[in-house]
């Protein structure tokens, strides 16, 4: 009884298997494609030609002129040398002196006027010197030495001496009258020679100048006469 279960068992298995469809491993799924037209249509792009107009602008006019001949004409300049005045010396104003003359311990040296006159209708009366020291913290004194040179035979007179007053910044000056001077009564139309020497306090020598020769002139005053007038007598 046991067997003829185990049969029909058997049985109904075998025809369960019988009934499910046979699938193929191998085989993938199926895809629907749709085949693209053979005459699609193709598109060209079309660039716009660009056209351009050129419109002149008128932006300048230029006229041809002829250039007219220049023809140059030289003209003569007179040149003439005016000497330098140095203002930095006080009451000083008509000549200064280049310093041709060695002035060893002096900065500079000047004279007011190239002439002065003996006499008292004559300008001007009087002529003034000034100097500056180099080393103007130890000098104490400036003198001045002054003689008389003959413009003819070259005779001089003895030297005299005067102190000179200081000023400021190393500067001093001294105003030379002519009755100061030693011989002035023999020497007419005549050089005045000079000469600078500066010392310290205790009257030791900082520097001296060379003698300044044929610079200036002490002339006597000569006026000119008065026009006179003349009485004019009218007769009726």
């Amino acid at each position: 009884m046991k067997n003829l279960y185990a049969i029909l068992i058997l049985a109904a298995f075998l025809l369960s298997c019988s009934l499910i469809p046979q699938v193929n491993p191998t085989a993938g799924p199926v895809l629907e494609t749709t085949s693209a037209p053979t005459n699609a249509p193709t598109f060209t792009p079309t660039v716009p030609t660009a056209t351009f107009t050129i419109t002149p602008t008128l932006v300048a006019f230029n006229t041809k002129t002829s250039t007219p001949e220049i023809t140059a004409t030289l003209i003569p300049i007179e040149f003439t040398q005016t000497p330098v005045v140095d203002t930095s010396f006080p009451s000083l104003t008509p000549i200064t002196f280049f310093p041709q003359v060695p002035i060893p311990g002096f900065v500079k040296v000047s004279v007011s006027d190239s002439i002065f006159y003996k006499g008292k209708d004559c300008l001007p009366k009087t002529v003034k010197f000034s100097a500056q020291v180099a080393n103007s913290s130890n000098a104490s004194f400036v003198v001045l030495f002054v003689r008389f040179k003959s413009k003819q035979t070259e005779t001089t007179s003895k030297w005299t001496g005067f102190s000179m007053q200081p000023f400021f910044g190393g500067v001093f000056t001294y105003e030379l009258i002519p009755v100061e001077m030693k011989a002035v009564d023999s020497f007419e139309n005549a050089w005045v020679e000079y000469q600078f020497v500066a010392t310290d306090s205790n009257s030791l020598e900082l520097g001296h100048t060379d003698i300044f020769s044929e610079r200036v002139t002490l002339q006597n005053c000569v006026p000119t006469p008065a026009p006179t007038e003349t009485a004019v007598v009218i007769t009726p």
